[in-house]
């Protein structure tokens, strides 16, 4: 397993080693002495999984406070576009974001940190969406920014995506007041 520290202070890339054979194949998706040895220690209590079809976004969320999560995000199936916008105010990277295809044939997980906002598209049907939380959810420490705000700059692939009313509400980056 290689974890990589990616541009955004914080934020980690997983690439699992795969051991292929005529049977398929064998990978160790999630390691805890691996994950402590480059500083990811949270404990993770709760695993949230979603089905969504191509050309849907979900996100920008994150929770804030006493229910702010870490997370640790993966493709089983299928294949997404994955971003991480920095909310921490004091981070240099404040308001930048980061993007990566997760999919069932690279098996990349990306840990996000506390203090990021999160979201996906889904670049084919029948993607199955995994993630690991390090706090329970809790709707009333919910917040999120909205996924194309022109000043976030994000590239998404689709010029017209499948957005939900909830999501289609969110904030502008430009209004945000971090909590972070």
């Amino acid at each position: 397993m290689e974890i990589i520290d990616e541009p955004l202070p914080g934020l980690k890339l997983v690439k699992p080693k795969v051991f292929h054979d005529k049977r398929g194949y064998f990978f160790e998706s999630y390691n805890k002495a691996a994950f402590q040895k480059t500083g990811i220690t949270d404990e993770f209590v709760q695993d949230n999984e979603s089905l969504s079809q191509k050309g849907v976004v979900r996100g920008l969320h994150f929770q804030y406070g006493e229910f702010a999560q870490s997370k640790l995000v993966c493709v089983t199936r299928g294949a997404v576009l994955d971003v991480a916008v920095d909310l921490r105010k004091d981070s240099p990277a404040y308001g930048q974001h980061f993007a990566v295809e997760l999919n069932d044939e690279n098996k990349y997980r990306l840990y996000l940190p506390k203090g990021f906002a999160h979201g996906f598209a889904t670049l084919k049907n029948n993607t199955l969406f995994t993630y690991k939380c390090s706090a329970f959810y809790n709707p009333q420490f919910e917040d999120g920014i909205i996924h194309d705000d022109p000043d976030l700059q994000i590239v998404w692939p689709f010029q017209q995506a499948e957005v939900s009313p909830k999501d289609q509400n969110l904030q502008r980056f430009r209004d945000f007041q971090s909590p972070f």
